[in-house]
C-alpha cells in the first residue's frame, strides 16, 4: 500500500501527550473528593476498562492545558493528505475533547467502558479498520509492540532505547523521538528545594533560647531541619500532582515540571511517599517526639492539599499554623521551653503573611482579567478586605513583639532588653512596605521567597540581627 493511501496512526498517552490520561484521571478525582479512593479498588474489578469510564465520567481534563509534544504536533500538521487517526486506550469521554480541541484527525479510536483498546486489542481494531501492513503507527511503550507488528512503519515516541530496539525486530521504524530526560535542575525544581528556606524556621529556637554555642543542640536541628525539608519536598510533589489542571491555567505555575509533562507523573507518585518516609526516619533519629510533631505537620499539610487550601480563611489560618509548627518542631528538637511569646508573635506575623500570599494570587487573577484565583475560593472582589486583614495581623505581631519587650520573661534572656525597641519600627516599616509592594502588583507568588531574594528585606534582617545582638 502507497504511502499516501496508509493511515497515520497516533497514541495518545507518552506520545501525542506527555502525561497519561489515566493517571491525571485519577489524581483529578482525588482533588475532587479524596474518599473515592475507596472506590478505585472495587471498580478495578470490573476490568480497566470499566475504571476509566468511572474517572472519567466524574472529572474533565481541559484539552487546551494539556502538555502536548509539539514534535509529534508537527507531524500531524504536515501530513493532512493522509487519514490521521488518534487510537489510545483512553476512555472515549476523555478523549473525544482533546481530537476536537486540536482538530488533527478525521477518526478517533479509543475505549468505550466494555473494551480497554491497548495492545492485541488495539492492534486487532486496526488491522480490522486499516488492513495489515494498511497503516504507520506512533507510540511509546513496550505494550505498542503488539500493534507495530502489524503496522507498515514505527515511529517511536518518547520511548527508552531499548524499545527502539525492539520495535526494529518487529517493524520499519522511520523515526525515533527521544524523550526529554529530567535531570538533575529539573528534579530540584520540582522538589522545590529552595522552598526550604522556609524550614529554616525550626532554627529559631536555638537562637532565642541563646543555645546557638551548643553543639548537641545544633546537630538536633540540623536534623531537624533535614527531617522538615524531606517531608515538606515529599508534600510538595503530591501537591503538585493533585493540582496539575489548576497549574496549568496559571501563567507560572504552569512551567512546573509535572504540569508541563518534564516529568512522568508515575515518578512523581513514587517519590511522594520516598520522601515522606525518608524524612520521618530521620526524624526518629532526633527523638520519637519530635517524629510526633514531624508527623503532624505532615498530617496538616497533607489535608491543606487535600480540600482545606479551597476553604476561605481556613486555607491562611492553617497555613500560619504551619509555619508555626516549624518553630514548634525546632524547639522540641533541642528539648527547649515552648516560649508563649514566640508563639503568638509567629502565628500573627505568619498569618499576615499568608493572607499577602492569597493577596498576590487573586492580584495577578485581577490583572489577566479574572474574577477568581484558579483552585481557591477567593473571589477578586475580596481583595481589599485581605489587606485589611494581612496588614492588622501583621501590625498585631508587632504589638505582641512590644508587649514581650516590656515583660519580665525578656529579662531572663537579654541584659539590654530596652535595645530591643528598636526591632518595632524595623518590623512596622518591612510589613508595610511588603503590602504596599504586593498592593502595587510586584509580589511574588510566595512573601517567604520574595523577603529572602529582595534587597530591602535583606537590609532589615541584617538590622534585626545587630539590633538582638546589641541587646544581649
Amino acid at each position: 500500500m502507497s504511502l499516501e493511501k496508509r493511515a497515520l496512526c497516533v497514541d495518545l498517552d507518552g506520545t501525542l501527550l506527555r502525561t497519561d490520561v489515566l493517571y491525571e484521571s485519577f489524581l483529578a478525582l482525588l482533588a475532587k473528593n479524596p474518599l473515592y479512593v475507596f472506590l478505585i479498588p472495587f471498580w478495578l474489578l470490573k476490568g480497566k476498562a470499566a475504571l476509566k469510564r468511572e474517572l472519567a465520567q466524574r472529572v474533565a481534563l481541559p484539552p487546551e492545558s494539556l502538555p502536548y509534544d509539539e514534535r509529534v504536533l508537527q507531524i500531524l500538521r504536515t501530513t493532512s493528505q493522509r487519514p490521521r487517526v488518534l487510537c489510545t486506550a483512553s476512555d472515549e469521554l476523555l478523549v473525544a475533547p482533546i481530537a476536537e480541541h486540536l482538530g488533527l484527525f478525521e477518526e478517533v479510536m479509543c475505549s468505550n467502558g466494555r473494551q480497554n483498546l491497548a495492545g492485541h486489542r488495539k492492534a486487532e481494531a486496526l488491522v480490522a479498520r486499516f488492513g495489515e501492513k494498511g497503516f504507520d503507527y506512533l507510540g511509546n511503550g513496550s505494550v505498542d509492540l503488539d500493534v507495530w507488528r502489524h503496522a507498515a512503519s514505527a515511529m517511536v515516541v518518547n520511548g527508552p532505547a531499548a524499545l527502539s530496539r525492539r520495535a526494529r525486530d518487529v517493524v520499519e521504524v522511520t523515526d525515533v523521538l527521544p524523550p526529554a530526560t529530567a535531570g538533575l535542575r529539573t528534579w530540584v525544581k520540582a522538589l522545590r528545594i529552595y522552598q526550604w528556606m522556609k524550614n529554616l524556621l525550626v532554627l529559631v529556637p536555638l537562637f532565642t533560647a541563646h543555645r546557638i554555642l551548643d553543639p548537641e543542640a545544633g546537630v538536633q536541628a540540623i536534623i531537624a531541619f533535614l527531617a522538615f525539608g524531606l517531608c515538606a519536598s515529599g508534600v510538595y510533589v503530591l501537591n503538585d500532582l493533585l493540582d496539575l489542571t489548576p497549574d496549568r491555567m496559571h501563567p507560572r505555575k504552569r512551567n512546573r515540571p509535572f504540569a508541563a509533562g518534564r516529568i512522568p507523573i508515575l515518578h512523581g507518585l513514587l517519590a511522594a511517599p520516598l520522601l515522606t518516609i525518608g524524612g520521618l526516619a530521620i526524624a526518629f533519629a532526633c527523638s520519637w517526639q519530635f517524629a510526633a510533631v514531624l508527623a503532624g505537620y505532615y498530617t496538616m499539610t497533607l489535608s491543606y492539599s487535600l480540600k482545606l487550601k479551597r476553604i476561605v480563611m481556613i486555607d491562611v489560618i492553617l497555613l500560619a499554623a504551619l509555619y508555626t509548627v516549624r518553630i514548634i518542631g525546632g524547639s522540641v528538637a533541642i528539648g527547649a521551653e515552648m516560649s508563649f511569646w514566640l508563639l503568638a508573635f509567629s502565628m500573627f506575623i505568619f498569618l499576615s503573611l499568608a493572607l499577602l500570599k492569597r493577596f498576590a494570587e487573586l492580584e495577578s487573577a485581577k490583572l489577566s482579567g479574572k474574577q477568581t484565583a484558579i483552585g481557591r475560593g477567593y473571589n477578586v472582589s475580596d481583595l481589599s478586605l485581605i489587606q485589611s486583614l494581612g496588614t492588622s495581623a501583621g501590625y498585631i505581631a508587632v504589638m505582641v513583639l512590644a508587649l514581650y519587650i516590656n515583660s519580665p520573661a525578656s529579662l531572663v534572656l537579654y541584659h539590654h532588653p530596652q535595645v530591643l525597641w528598636l526591632l518595632c519600627p524595623v518590623l512596622l516599616y518591612w510589613i508595610s512596605r511588603v503590602w504596599l509592594v504586593a498592593h502595587r502588583g510586584h509580589m511574588h507568588d510566595d512573601p517567604i521567597v520574595f523577603a529572602v531574594t529582595d534587597r530591602a528585606s535583606q537590609i532589615v534582617g541584617a538590622v534585626g540581627v545587630l539590633v538582638v545582638l546589641g541587646a544581649i
